[in-house]
């Protein structure tokens, strides 16, 4: 359980480089991601699931 916490907080550190090192290109990043149809969100989520599991795989299994 303490490793899926950590896992988590790493989570939060990436998700929160980008606004703080580049608020305005984050901001601009955002704005367009909510004028994409909700298939485009769908596909984009989709790929980060499948590539997340395809990394945790290759690392846990090397």
């Amino acid at each position: 359980m303490d490793t899926l916490w950590a896992a988590l907080a790493l989570v939060l550190v990436v998700e929160g480089l980008m606004p703080f090192l580049a608020p305005r290109a984050w901001r601009d990043t955002f704005r367009r991601l909510t004028e994409m149809s909700d298939g485009q969100i769908r596909f984009i989520g989709l790929a980060s699931i499948v590539l997340g599991v395809a990394a945790f795989l290759v690392l846990t299994h090397a």
